[in-house]
């Protein structure tokens, strides 16, 4: 899962992805682009590694990205940033709601706006070009995909109307448009970046019924970030903070995707792997490797608290809460799996 970190010029990404990923660079310059990948916190992982102490212990994982300016035009700023996050599963949109010496007063709404608008944009000229491209083809006799002109058709009308793209899931994620990695029909997280003291949602009207909307303290977050466990503690305390911003971040993200976590435990390894919810057993066995695919026979599955109730695998057997299902049988949040199959 990769998402990409965008917003204004003095929103404090870089703080934000400092303080979720805890790669922290005083020698970091500004503009850089930057990747990080950090375990997704999982306390069902820790428990299964205790209970089978595998030579190997791994976590699903999530990438960071955030982009750098690779043009110092002012005209191609932008467009460098939107081609270098287009291949991200989703955006992290972050805006400024702090006040800072030398800038304007915070105004999120306008902000959260603006940025889409950018977004929307940036994909109208994709949608035109392509048009464009397709009357060329078909004045010269080639082939062109008539279910695919209606998509483009109704993405250009939407865009024109200023709507982004992820409003109307069906066509976002249509398989002929797939190719095409529209900006504002990826998933997106508004990140509000709050000064320390500040606990609430600005005023941004209704848009927190109509986006996924979270509060971050990016500064708080960077500096526990860069503290110890046993500090990192006494600092949540201090703070009254429940969750670190990376946990609460990737749980949202993990939502704002439709994905969860199943489980393949042993001797060998303990793992956790990120499919997509509603995936049929056929197609989550192909995560692990294609030749389980290829050679399904059956999955062994048995539900994580099922396992933990019964204290041991053999136990759980015993109840009869480990199940025998098919190809067809579709993966929850927590199963604990293990593919039979025969290249």
């Amino acid at each position: 899962m990769k998402l990409g970190i965008i917003g204004l010029t003095g929103s404090g990404k870089t703080t934000v992805f400092e303080a979720l990923t805890r790669n922290i660079s005083e020698s970091a310059h500004k503009g850089e682009t930057r990747i990080g990948t950090i375990q997704v916190p999982d306390s069902r992982v820790d428990i299964l590694s205790r209970m089978y102490q595998p030579k190997k212990t791994i976590y699903a994982q999530v990438e960071y990205f955030l982009p750098g300016i690779q043009s110092q035009q002012e005209k191609n700023r932008e467009l460098s940033i939107w081609t270098q996050v287009r291949d991200c599963d989703a955006l992290i949109h972050v805006v400024r709601n702090f006040s800072v010496y030398g800038m304007p007063e915070p105004a999120p709404y306008k902000d959260v706006l603006a940025l889409d608008q950018e977004l929307i944009l940036s994909d109208l000229v994709v949608v035109e070009k392509r048009l464009e491209r397709v009357e060329l083809d078909k004045k010269r006799g080639k082939p062109v995909s008539p279910e695919e002109m209606s998509l483009l058709r109704e993405c250009h009308q939407l865009l024109e109307q200023e709507t982004p793209l992820r409003k109307f899931p069906d066509i976002a994620s249509s398989h002929l448009l797939r190719g095409y990695a529209f900006l504002s029909a990826k998933p997106m997280l508004i990140l509000f970046n709050n000064d320390d003291d500040n606990d609430d949602l600005p005023d941004v009207g209704d848009l927190t019924a109509k986006e996924t909307c979270m509060i971050i303290k990016s500064k708080l977050e960077h500096e526990l970030a860069q503290m110890t466990e046993e500090e990192a503690l006494d600092f949540l305390q201090e703070f009254n903070i429940s969750k670190t911003a990376t946990d609460r971040v990737i749980k949202q993200s993990y939502e704002l995707l439709g994905l969860i976590s199943f489980f393949t435990v042993g001797e060998d390894e303990v793992r956790a792997w990120t499919i997509k919810k509603d995936l049929p057993a056929l197609d989550a066995a192909e995560v692990i490797h294609s030749d389980i695919k290829k050679g399904f026979i059956r999955a062994e599955v048995l539900f994580y608290d099922d396992l933990i109730d019964a204290g041991s695998y053999a136990e759980a057997r015993k109840k009869g809460t480990v199940r025998l299902e098919g190809k067809t049988y579709i993966v929850k949040d927590g199963d604990i799996a293990h593919f039979r199959f025969n290249v």
